[in-house]
């Protein structure tokens, strides 16, 4: 089972497309922040938030619950996949209805790996993936860029160096985050 969780009026064949608007005539209408969700234990292969996450969760005891029913549902290997508008563009700040920041640094913090390498170095680091007996491991981040950075970038005028500097100052470099993380259920 594949699952497009936030669907809005963006269905996908081949998924079950959820979300809380009967106005957008999802295949199933549901209301995510409305814990546990209606899916068994370890039976979704796939998950897609595309442009949904950011708008779920206000409160870090909610959100913390949404990732580990995301966790209970996932099949061991199960691939979700995270598209966000970065927190430093218009896309982001301009949106009321925006009330968490994604990044692949806070989605980190759910991977018992990384918990592990903190621990050893005692850095101050909370162990979400333990605390929460949770995992998911990061395979890939994209940062989409804004022009004029994307033709500039792809020209060769601009280094990652000079990305990741400007990114630290100035607002919209990057238009999204597309990250796609696995779950890992071992034992």
């Amino acid at each position: 089972m594949k699952l497009n969780l936030g669907c809005g009026h963006n269905k996908i064949a081949g998924y079950i497309n959820v979300d809380l608007s009967p106005a957008c005539a999802p295949d199933v209408v549901c209301d995510l922040e409305s814990l546990p969700w209606p899916w068994q234990d370890d039976s979704v292969d796939a998950v897609l938030f595309n442009h949904s996450l950011e708008h779920l969760g206000g409160s870090p005891r909610l959100f913390l619950g949404l990732i580990q029913e995301l966790y209970r549902i996932c099949k061991h290997n199960a691939k979700v996949e995270i598209n966000v508008p970065h927190p430093r563009h218009e896309t982001f700040l301009n949106d009321p209805t925006h009330v968490r920041i994604i990044t692949p640094e806070l989605l980190g913090l759910f991977s018992r790996e990384n918990n592990d390498l903190w621990q050893r170095a005692r850095v101050a680091n909370t162990p979400l993936a333990h605390y929460l007996n949770v995992d998911f491991v990061l395979t890939k981040t994209d940062k989409i860029l804004d022009e004029p950075y994307a033709t500039r970038y792809a020209n060769g005028l601009l280094t990652d160096q000079d990305l990741d500097s400007m990114c630290r100052e100035l607002n919209n470099i990057i238009v999204e985050y597309r990250i796609v993380m696995v779950a890992r259920k071992v034992g």
